[in-house]
């Protein structure tokens, strides 16, 4: 079984000069009628409702939370990508791509800055083309965004086959004579064939057995450290989470509750519904976990139709108080946010 090499902390001194993606207070709502043919109720699914967050050059920020809590809309939103097949949506807050607004683009506005930000699947067959060969697919972005002469493509194809670790003999094969662990290396070289500066990686490891895990969460780390890239990492294995990034927000019904650097995130959480999901990680030590204490949330998630006044955590909360029922918690901190009423008390007073 391959073990996951721990990544370099990004420098903390890092310049504070623009960063490369900035998210402000972003808002994905979906709306829907429910109720029958003459008396219907209309709403919003507020799949994403304000999140706020910067990615410098070459970090990585990881995002974490339970399913369903907004991971991937916020990762199809800041992409741009929410408005096809027709499906309605209303969108709020702003994307900044090194300072400049994109969100709310149209696809040849896009279009230059597609270049800069790609994608990588969580399915690593549905999002290769089954009719295509390795070469095709990974030569594909070069030909929409006319990179290199003809000729070049195909030596170009074999060197990010190569850099992923495929033979280039792979290159007039289909997807389907692929495993799991290969083909998402195929859509990890596709993502680089536009020489990318982000790479959103929208749950890249979770349909992969733990040993691939191990070994594509090391490409993408060597990755990194060979070209320079900065990363969107989501996922909601927070052990995965925690050997790629160099900060980690916690998502929680479409909000972010807790964002700091990872090895403060692991050593001293604040957000109780953080320390919910870390007393949750097994420790691979009998003996140890054991004796340690869990922390066992009661109660369902809300509904994200729902409009609350106070803190959406507070009905599953063993640390709530009245106030948490009406007021709604931002979140405060500089490079340790969270937004817990509590939390933020305690940490003033300490």
């Amino acid at each position: 079984m391959s073990s996951i090499v721990a990544k370099p902390q990004a420098d903390s001194n890092q310049s504070a000069a623009t960063p490369l993606l900035e998210v402000r207070d972003l808002k994905v709502y979906f709306p829907f009628q429910r109720g029958h043919l003459w008396r219907k109720e209309h709403g919003f699914v507020r799949a994403v409702d304000g999140v706020s967050f910067t990615v410098r050059s070459g970090e990585t920020l990881g995002l974490v939370g339970e399913s369903g809590c907004g991971k991937s809309t916020t990762a199809r939103a800041i992409l741009n990508l929410l408005h096809g097949g027709g499906t309605p949506v209303r969108l709020g807050g702003q994307v900044l791509w090194q300072g400049q607004r994109i969100d709310g683009l149209g696809d040849a506005q896009m279009r230059p800055y597609r270049q800069q930000m790609q994608m990588i699947f969580q399915d690593p067959f549905a999002s290769l083309n089954p009719r295509m060969t390795v070469g095709a697919i990974v030569a594909e972005p070069m030909h929409i965004f006319r990179l290199h002469e003809p000729k070049r493509r195909k030596l170009e194809v074999l060197r990010l086959l190569d850099m992923v670790g495929l033979n280039p003999r792979f290159l007039n094969r289909y997807p389907h004579e692929f495993s799991g662990g290969q083909r998402q290396r195929i859509g990890i070289a596709r993502a680089l064939a536009v020489n990318p500066k982000l790479i959103v990686c929208d749950e890249p490891v979770s349909a992969l057995d733990v040993s691939i895990q191990a070994q594509v969460i090391n490409l993408l780390t060597d990755l990194q450290r060979q070209l320079g890239l900065a990363y969107v990492f989501i996922a909601h294995d927070l052990s995965v989470v925690r050997h790629i990034s160099d900060r980690i927000g916690v998502m929680y019904l479409g909000r972010i509750v807790e964002l700091a650097d990872a090895a403060t995130l692991y050593r001293q959480p604040l957000h109780p519904y953080t320390k919910a999901l870390l007393s949750a990680v097994p420790i691979p030590d009998p003996a140890v976990e054991r004796q340690r204490r869990r922390t066992v949330l009661s109660g369902d998630v809300p509904s994200p139709d729902q409009e609350y006044v106070g803190c959406r955590f507070a009905d599953r909360c063993p640390i709530a108080e009245p106030p948490c029922r009406n007021i709604d918690p931002p979140l405060e901190g500089t490079a340790h946010q969270v937004a817990c009423l509590v939390a933020n008390r305690e940490r003033q007073n300490n």
